[in-house]
């Protein structure tokens, strides 16, 4: 599957927020956002008035680099949501929250979606028991997720496991057992516990033009 490999402190600064690409570096002093708070590039400090289109457009690349997913995977994912009753932004971004690579960032075993993912597509998360290397992989309400044994002594998953509060990542429906390193669905996130910035109705408003 093609993802994006380049530099990600450059999504930060075009967007004009903190995605939290980076982990523990994003709170740091060296969180590029904070150094040079304006877009990159050679007319970066140069800001147009964005149009409707363009502030729609802005919203989904936002959501898009929070998640760290392509223009064809999101897409998919938003004709699901739109399928669903009820708020097709609050079940395009629930859709987003229980992908299996966002989960285990909430669980704080990664200190961001990008290393969450590659504690799945290394093979080191399990869901009910089975070893899962998908990170689309979508969560089910009851789903188990535990950390393989090999994993579980690591100090560095430790050490993210440790700051997952500091770094504000826990979720109130996830029943996370720190001891066995296994955490509980337990149901499907609500817009008021999705701590992201987003104006998911402006998306919605992109794909319905």
């Amino acid at each position: 599957m093609a993802r994006y490999n380049g530099p990600v402190c450059r999504f930060c600064r075009r967007e004009g927020v903190k995605l939290f690409l980076k982990g523990a570096r994003c709170l740091s002093a060296k969180c590029a956002i904070d150094r040079r708070a304006y877009p990159p590039g050679e007319h970066g400090q140069s800001r147009a008035k964005a149009s409707e289109y363009g502030l729609q457009l802005r919203e989904k690349q936002k959501v898009k680099r929070i998640y760290g997913i392509l223009e064809r995977q999101f897409r998919k994912t938003f004709k699901v949501a739109s399928r669903k009753k009820g708020n097709t932004g609050q079940s395009l971004l629930s859709a987003l929250e229980m992908r299996l690579d966002s989960v285990v960032y909430h669980i704080g075993w990664g200190a961001s979606r990008n290393e969450s993912r590659m504690l799945v597509t290394h093979g080191h998360v399990l869901v009910n028991g089975k070893k899962v290397n998908i990170p689309s992989f979508s969560c089910r309400v009851n789903d188990t997720i535990t950390l393989s044994s090999s994993m579980q002594q690591n100090e560095k998953v430790s050490a993210n496991f440790r700051d997952a509060e500091i770094r504000g990542v826990v979720s109130p429906w996830l029943e996370v057992d720190k001891n066995s390193f296994k955490a509980i669905v337990k149901d499907i996130p609500q817009r008021d516990a999705i701590n992201i910035h987003i104006a998911e109705n402006l998306v919605v408003e992109l794909y319905s033009r």
